[in-house]
């Protein structure tokens, strides 16, 4: 009896600890999910709204500014996550050599640009592609362009900037993450490897790869969660320009809530179309990663 009363003595005390907790998840998560997509379902200007059902929904499909947003969001992960995260894990794995000298002040470098906040980030690099910044200069000091580029202006090269930055700014990030996976790997793996003759190549693929796949997919869906709410560097560099060349969805629901009449309703909706995406790529990428 005793051994029972103390039973439910642990367990109440424990209950005390975890409710406040899920009080405040539920609160500051799960309650704001419920009011979004309950005001998705309403329509108007303002706080003039009505009940419409799924007309919000229906709309996405014929809204070609958001067409157009989702498109550049794609085109911004397509390109912008394999490079960041292959480029990521190649310097980790130069960071974990035991024989690289100075990898202390070389692993605080490469974080640093992950420390810069979002806009100070987006603001250097609107600096260094503008007209008359370093990039052209440099490149027309060397021959390589004969007249400066307006890399912000055009559609193309607008989108080469941001996915320089992005990339630039985040990669540093996930080095981190495949520099704590890299260190949990025996180095016993890599000496019986050379010992059996493998090259460096063949113990990147066979080895590092595969070991590190949990990483790997971790780090996969974080930055596709990251890509495709993107908003402060586009909002900083480009603005969505030239035209919505650049726009991406997070902006598109900012200017839908507050640059043009307020439409809360429909940028709710919006704001679903992100959750059900990263809802859809992460399904997709943890089918991909196997089990682990």
């Amino acid at each position: 009896m005793a051994k029972s009363n103390l039973t439910r003595k642990i367990n109440l005390y424990g209950w005390l600890f975890v409710i406040p907790a899920a009080l405040f998840i539920f609160i500051l998560n799960f309650y704001p999910m419920i009011s979004v997509f309950l005001l998705s379902l309403q329509s108007g200007r303002g706080n003039n709204l009505k009940f419409a059902g799924l007309k919000n929904y229906a709309r996405l499909f014929e809204d070609e500014m958001f067409l157009t947003s989702v498109g550049n969001v794609v085109t911004y992960l397509v390109i912008q996550v394999p490079i960041m995260l292959l480029f990521a894990l190649v310097l980790a794995t130069m960071l974990n050599d035991p024989k690289l000298k100075g990898r202390g002040i070389f692993r605080t470098m490469i974080f640093l640009p992950c420390a810069t906040s979002l806009v100070s980030s987006a603001m250097i690099f609107k600096s260094l592609f503008s007209i008359d910044g370093i990039m052209n200069t440099a490149l027309v000091g060397i021959g390589m362009l004969s007249e400066p580029i307006s890399w912000l202006t055009h559609p193309v090269w607008a989108k080469f900037v941001i996915i320089l930055t992005i990339t630039w700014r985040w990669t540093g990030y996930n080095t981190v993450f495949y520099l704590a996976g890299l260190q949990n790997i025996n180095r016993n793996v890599y000496e019986a490897a050379r010992i059996d003759g493998a090259s460096a190549s063949r113990q990147f693929f066979s080895i590092t790869i595969p070991l590190l796949k949990p990483v790997i997919l971790l780090t996969t869906i974080m930055s596709t969660n990251g890509t495709l709410q993107l908003f402060d560097e586009v909002r900083t560099l480009t603005n969505g320009g030239p035209g919505i060349a650049t726009l991406s969805i997070s902006q598109y629901i900012y200017n839908l809530s507050f640059m043009y009449n307020p439409q809360f309703g429909y940028a709710a909706a919006v704001s679903y179309a992100i959750l059900v995406m990263v809802a859809v790529l992460s399904f997709v990428q943890i089918k991909v990663g196997g089990k682990r």
